[in-house]
């Protein structure tokens, strides 16, 4: 198929393109550098999926995030569509693997993270792959002044000069002026074709209020606006906390953060999407790939940092077009302790170099070491164990992490895997000679067929248990065996954080942090802040307010607004007297 049309149709199931979407394919399938800037739920993604379906060749997706490149890859592979994710959570030989299916099989789409594209093995492999569509997603990531600067995003510009490819696309959800300048530049894009859709979400009512007790005034939300809600706060244990004192008045809830384990994030995230739960009580953690259309409330009980992540949390909310709203409690006393938040994580160069050391030394890391390699990693028992501060911690590693020398991977669950290591000819002779695990490699085979030679194929033990009538925990122990045997790669399930080391561990004195680069960010961190004081504090249209922010005029009030609508009660009280 060569009709974006009838392929959004086909794997889609929609008639129509939103705004914008048809018009951004047509410039990339036209050959123009493309720059599209549209607002959270605006359907970013089909706008470069489409055009890699009508391409030949592979589109090369670069994003930052791996929770979301998986989810995208899964959503393309239950289209049939043919899609792997490349990053820092799978081993070389599945790398490898997959690198090799790229060039020799019929892969459509390849993810991966901006550090994959300097990797030398890599860029080896490119050389033989045939890449029609080079797509930029979380393009504001390549930006200072952004809310989420990855230095690896730098590096793009010299990737694309030793692979010129023909047609290109980069995407954000929110840009100010200054990051969308940046990002042009950055990328050396000639004459790009923008496309920004306004930011004004005609069905979503801002509103800001302000008082001591907020719980009281979420109940009373919750009790006037019917539907899904989502309701983010900054802690585990306040999540915890809300979710419990909802389910006491009534309102079904459950909370959600990065501390829970797959499974529970699964059924409450499943619970929550199928409207079986009507709140989520959650952290930050929650909301990436979240496409639930009928939230009818985003309540957030803690000030933002930036008006930037606000602006996408509370997008999540009408993205079905009806009546839905966006409210943000305040305290004065929230703005203080936020900025006492900022003031601390406000670290010298000397703490950073204190919190490198300490990394170093936990993972018993030598002077060149360590490059490339990945640990688990649990923030909380890395400051106890080093017996560092809280909030200056996260802002070091966030510096070491800008700095190119680590990343920190968010908590990815990712299925056991296995692949075939022996070769069938002597595989036959091993089972004759293991008849006590001859059962279960016939009942792989049966299960996953010969794509086990191919490559990793995703298994569930208790499948496996169910066909041979077998315990779970002897399904695990027989394929632990098989992998000690060199028979399988098998890789157990996992869900943990990680951090991974980009370049071998350097000489404190050779760290390239400066301290105007430093002063700059903090001073950046304040900044972001204070627009969102004035966003809370000020009387005028919130609406009109983020616009300003992200540089989009507005001649008048939304008239949806807390302010707009309080300004329309009282003209009416005028009128009437």
């Amino acid at each position: 198929m060569t009709d974006p049309k009838d392929i959004l149709r086909t794997h889609w199931g929609f008639e129509n393109f939103r705004e914008s979407q048809l018009e951004i394919i047509d410039s990339v399938l036209g050959g123009q550098n493309t720059l599209a800037l549209l607002p959270t739920g605006g359907g970013k993604s089909i706008c470069f999926q489409i055009p890699g379906l009508i391409l030949g060749g592979i589109t090369l997706v670069v994003t930052p995030l791996i929770a979301l490149m998986i989810d995208q890859v899964n959503e393309l592979k239950s289209k049939n569509i043919k899609a792997v994710a490349i990053h820092g959570g799978l081993s070389p030989r599945e790398i490898d693997i997959l690198l090799d299916n790229c060039i020799y099989g019929d892969i459509k789409f390849l993810y991966v993270s901006p550090e994959r594209l300097t990797s030398e093995l890599f860029l080896a492999r490119v050389e033989k792959m045939v890449i029609s569509l080079f797509v930029i997603d979380e393009a504001h990531c390549i930006s200072q002044w952004g809310h989420d600067f990855r230095p690896y995003y730098l590096k793009i510009k010299d990737f694309t000069k030793l692979f010129p490819i023909a047609k290109f696309i980069a995407l954000t959800a929110s840009a100010t002026e200054e990051v969308k300048k940046d990002i042009i530049n950055q990328l050396d894009l000639e004459d790009p074709k923008v496309f920004q859709n306004s930011y004004v979400r005609s069905n979503l009512s801002f509103v800001v209020l302000k008082g001591e007790n907020k719980l009281q005034k979420v109940f009373e939300i919750l009790s006037k606006v019917a539907g899904s809600s989502i309701i983010y706060v900054r802690s585990r244990k306040r999540a915890e906390r809300v979710a419990r004192d909802l389910n006491q008045q009534g309102i079904s809830a459950q909370f959600y953060h990065a501390g829970l384990c797959y499974n529970d994030r699964n059924q409450r995230q499943a619970e929550w999407t199928h409207s079986k739960l009507r709140v989520m009580v959650a952290t930050s953690a929650f909301g990436m790939g979240i496409n639930k259309p009928d939230v009818r409330t985003v309540l957030h009980m803690d000030l933002p940092q930036t008006l930037e992540a606000y602006y996408q949390e509370a997008g999540r909310a009408g993205r079905d077009g009806l009546k839905s709203y966006a409210v943000l409690f305040f305290r004065e006393q929230d703005i203080i302790e936020t900025e006492k938040r900022i003031f601390q994580a406000t670290v010298d160069i000397k703490f950073v170099k204190r919190v490198y050391q300490a990394l170093s030394n936990r993972y018993k890391l030598a002077i060149g070491s360590g490059a490339g390699l990945s640990f688990d990693f649990d923030y909380f028992d890395f400051i106890d164990d080093f017996d560092l501060p809280t909030y200056p911690t996260i802002f070091a590693l966030r510096k070491l992490e800008n700095a190119g020398l680590i990343q920190l991977k968010e908590n990815i669950y990712q299925k056991s895997k296995i692949s075939m290591l022996m070769q069938r000819e002597i595989l036959y002779q091993f089972q004759v000679a293991h008849a006590q695990l001859d059962p279960l490699i016939k009942a792989l085979f049966r299960l996953y067929g010969g794509e086990l030679y191919t490559g990793y194929m995703m298994i569930d033990e208790a499948d496996i248990a169910r066909a041979l009538r077998i315990k779970l925990k002897r399904v695990k122990a027989q394929l632990h065996l098989l992998h000690e045997y060199q028979v399988i790669d098998y890789k157990k399930i996992n869900f943990k954080p990680q951090i991974e080391f980009l370049i071998g561990r350097l000489n404190l004195a050779s760290l390239p942090i400066q301290l105007v680069d430093l002063k700059k960010i903090n001073k950046q961190t304040v900044d972001k802040f204070d627009h969102v004081v004035h966003y809370v504090k000020t009387d005028s249209c919130r609406t009109r307010i983020l616009l300003d922010y992200f540089g989009e005029l507005m001649d008048s009030g939304c008239g949806l607004c807390d302010f707009c609508l309080s300004k329309i009660k009282s003209n009416k009280k005028v009128k009437s007297l």
